[in-house]
């Protein structure tokens, strides 16, 4: 493994996408021995539970648990400090839940790790605007007036004053991220599909190699990988790509 293959592999999250734990545990098994971070979403944490992150972490991955905390700040501290405690690497909460909330959010990090030595602190993130976001449902339905960037970096820049370390957005938003809030505030990117593939729900989408050239620090990449014929082979594919950026 080459330097720049197990850097690239690591900024690659793999989003075990799937309704309970027999499938996730059988993509894992064809990935075995990439480098690559994992991301549990909701419908899998909810059907798989804390014993799945538990063992994931036994195996030495990286683990993103991806649900998106959004409630009163109190409740928002609470779930910090269960997640934390089990070991993740990194979770996000909504930047529309506002700066006590993001706050609350690390203040229950920071407890969990206090109250358990050797744990780390994990990587918090903002969901800014999600990637099936289009400018008219912004507009429209969600009723927040302008551009969809300038919401995004409205929201990163409240994320970084809150004291957390990134935020989710799109690969097109990312330089406009950097501007404003610095190139080491960390940029977590779905929507990214290869040259014509399917972009299913997404609404901005990039490829692997324009979204590294874009500054994203992460790529979150499901159905392309999960849903190939060889799981392990788009894998490496898309970490090439990401290399040859």
């Amino acid at each position: 493994m080459t330097a720049s293959y197990e850097q690239m592999a690591g900024r690659l999250m793999v989003a075990l996408d799937y309704p309970d734990a027999g499938q996730a545990k059988e993509l894992v098994r064809k990935l075995e021995g990439i480098p690559c971070y994992l991301k549990v979403g909701m419908q899998l944490f909810y059907t798989a539970g804390p014993e799945f992150i538990k063992e994931l972490k036994s195996k030495g991955y990286r683990v993103f648990l991806d649900v998106k905390m959004h409630d009163i700040p109190n409740t928002v501290k609470g779930g910090a400090h269960s997640v934390t405690r089990l070991g993740v690497d990194m979770f996000n909460v909504h930047a529309a839940g506002g700066a006590a909330m993001m706050e609350a959010a690390k203040a229950g990090a920071e407890a969990a790790v206090a109250d358990t030595p050797g744990l780390a602190m994990p990587v918090i993130i903002a969901v800014t605007q999600l990637t099936s976001t289009t400018q008219a449902v912004m507009n429209e339905e969600i009723g927040i007036p302008g551009a969809v960037e300038n919401t995004v970096v409205r929201y990163a820049s409240l994320a970084k004053q809150a004291g957390l370390h990134g935020v989710v957005a799109s690969s097109l938003e990312v330089p406009a991220i950097a501007a404003a809030c610095g190139d080491d505030f960390k940029t977590v990117t779905p929507g990214i599909r290869p040259a014509g593939a399917d972009i299913g729900d997404q609404a901005r989408v990039l490829t692997p190699g324009e979204a590294i050239r874009s500054g994203s620090h992460y790529l979150v990449i499901g159905r392309p990988i999960t849903g190939a014929a060889d799981p392990r082979q788009a894998a490496e594919q898309m970490i090439e790509e990401m290399i040859q950026a």
